[in-house]
């Protein structure tokens, strides 16, 4: 069968059995829509929390970034998995002893405010309409290349099935649903691996082939090799970093802290029944993450070890079928400059006639290393179930903030369950229009977009919940000022360093990177926003009233996580 016969196959496939499970586990009441009914196993709620957690910036995007960054993408790795690590331990059984549905939800509770709360709100919109808008292109990248739809209509198709099951089934039907999609985006994403692994270096273990010699007979390593490729094209060493070690810093502790302030992750807390099962699902995820994460470096590896071969220097007649298939897309082209009919990709950009976006890496490697046509079609579908899951979450985020923290505890407390769920649903209904505009019109890379989210997260709810645990005179005006100045800063440098909209469109943005502030990058800038939060909150606490006794006694029942009960809504 070819590969477009397979994809129609796999990802029907797949398709089916995440409406079959939305069905199955729709939902009743607004404790199944927002935390599953509060039962989740430990087991089913980390695998659901490792497919929430890597997004289509994990599945596509990230392989592909370290294979052009090279050493500087480890920041990426370091981040997002030393992120995971701070929320499972320092927040999360704290945030479920709460109780609370969302993370406005205790901001609003904590700082005994609606003010709070509304700006919590405000924050937690702007985080997840960022982190999907790469979700959505992540999903019409897929769709665009193996169903061979433009990617609008890609978008539009992945639009429909998260619709389908976030609006039906809430929480409840996205936890089981994604167990199933964790299952396909790990399968999907070690079988190519496992397959190049070992056609490259005889070593079928992906991780340890990265550092493996190359099975040609001549002894070189194949990191060594990558090295000796990318230097003969110009391109700084494979292994060496051009990244200062404060943009590194900043970046790396940017991802951490915007991981723990992530709303749709810390939500996934409350779906178990006790406070212990929170920690346990916590380390069974972080399990679950790790193969996927110690297998991306090595899948970089071999991605950029055998484009550079396939199409340095070749005719360009004589290109494979996927060269063709990819340039269809639009997100792989080539211009011959010189007229010679041959591809030069080289550093130089006034020579180089090879343009790749880099979040074809992952899904065109399998193609690229002429694997079966059931593994590359494994890909698509691994992909789709990697932006699928985290879209749907992500939805469930901004529904939930709209019905249960805007409507039911703002603007209509009066409200009735029934009519809280239709809110719920419907909210979820504008919130996938909306994501399918960014989906359509995408702002940059996958990885680089969920990179901003990180640093809004950052910039706005670490300090607030934090503080909000370990600090119990930390008063409502201290937090509001905070997250709103860390939020506005972010958004400024971001706007005007990543996009340019100050200074002349994005075409001035590579000039604008002399002048950033303290040499940090816009997807690092989220940790200087962080401590700028943290100042502000401090200095205004201390010239405002301490909070009520009984906030503060609340707090210190927050940081004994023992004989939690179930989560509830009032």
């Amino acid at each position: 069968m070819s590969v477009q016969t397979w994809t129609y196959l796999l990802v029907g496939v797949t398709f089916v059995i995440y409406i079959g499970i939305a069905i199955w586990s729709r939902a009743s009441s607004t404790k199944d829509f927002y935390v599953a009914g509060g039962g989740v196993s430990p087991w089913a709620n980390g695998m659901a929390t490792a497919a929430d957690w890597m997004s289509a910036a994990s599945f596509i995007s990230m392989a592909g970034i370290i294979a052009f960054a090279g050493y500087d993408g480890s920041v990426y790795l370091m981040g997002w998995t030393g992120g995971y690590v701070l929320l499972a331990l320092l927040l999360a059984p704290y945030l479920r002893k709460f109780g609370k549905f969302t993370v406005p939800d205790f901001i609003g509770e904590r700082y005994y405010s609606k003010t709070a709360r509304i700006v919590a709100v405000c924050c937690a919109l702007l985080v997840s309409f960022t982190y999907v808008a790469g979700q959505m292109r992540g999903v019409g990248v897929v769709f665009s290349r193996f169903l061979e739809v433009d990617i609008n209509t890609g978008v539009i198709i992945g639009m429909v099935i998260v619709l389908f099951y976030a609006v039906l089934g809430g929480m409840k039907g996205i936890t089981y649903t994604q167990v199933a999609q964790y299952c396909v985006l790990i399968f999907a994403f070690m079988v190519p691996a496992i397959f190049i692994s070992f056609q490259m270096t005889g070593n079928p273990i992906p991780q340890l082939g990265m550092g493996s010699t190359v099975n040609d007979g001549s002894g070189t390593y194949l990191l060594e090799k990558l090295n000796g490729l990318s230097t003969e094209l110009g391109f700084s060493e494979y292994t060496n970093g051009t990244k200062s070690r404060m943009d590194v810093f900043a970046i790396t502790l940017a991802l951490m802290v915007g991981t723990a302030g992530l709303p749709h992750v810390i939500v996934r807390f409350f779906t178990v029944k006790r406070v212990k099962d929170a920690r346990k699902s916590a380390g069974i995820a972080l399990l679950l993450i790790a193969i996927l994460y110690t297998t991306a470096p090595a899948v970089a590896v071999f991605a950029k070890t055998n484009l550079i071969n396939t199409v340095s220097d070749q005719p360009y007649e004589e290109m494979p079928e996927w060269f063709k298939n990819w340039e269809q897309t639009g997100l792989l082209s080539y211009t011959d400059k010189n007229g010679d009919g041959t591809i030069q990709y080289v550093a130089d950009v006034t020579k180089n006639e090879l343009e790749i976006d880099r979040d074809i890496m992952v899904l065109a490697n399998p193609e690229i290393a002429n694997l079966p046509a059931w593994v590359i079609a494994l890909v698509a579908a691994g992909g789709l179930a990697a932006a699928l899951s985290t879209a749907a979450g992500l939805l469930l985020v901004i529904s939930s903030s709209i019905s249960h923290d805007l409507i039911k505890n703002v603007i209509k407390p009066s409200i009735s369950e029934k009519g809280e769920l239709l809110a719920a649903r419907i909210s979820a209904t504008v919130a996938v229009v909306i994501a399918g505009y960014f989906g359509i019109n995408p702002p940059g890379f996958v990885a680089a977009v969920v990179a901003l989210a990180f640093g809004l997260a950052a910039a706005s709810f670490f300090p607030a919940i934090v503080l909000g645990i370990f600090y119990k005179k930390m008063n409502k005006q201290g937090a509001v000022a905070g997250m709103i100045v860390g939020i506005l800063l972010m958004l400024f440098y971001m706007l005007k360093y990543k996009f340019g909209v100050f200074d002349g469109g994005k075409e001035a943005v590579v000039e604008l990177k002399e002048n950033w502030w303290f040499g940090i990058s816009p997807e690092g800038f989220g940790a200087v926003a962080m401590f700028v939060n943290y100042m502000v909150a401090i200095i205004v606490n201390a010239f405002t009233p301490t909070p009520p006794e009984a906030v503060q006694n609340m707090v210190e029942n927050i940081r004994i996580p023992s004989g939690a009960g179930e989560a509830t809504s009032h």
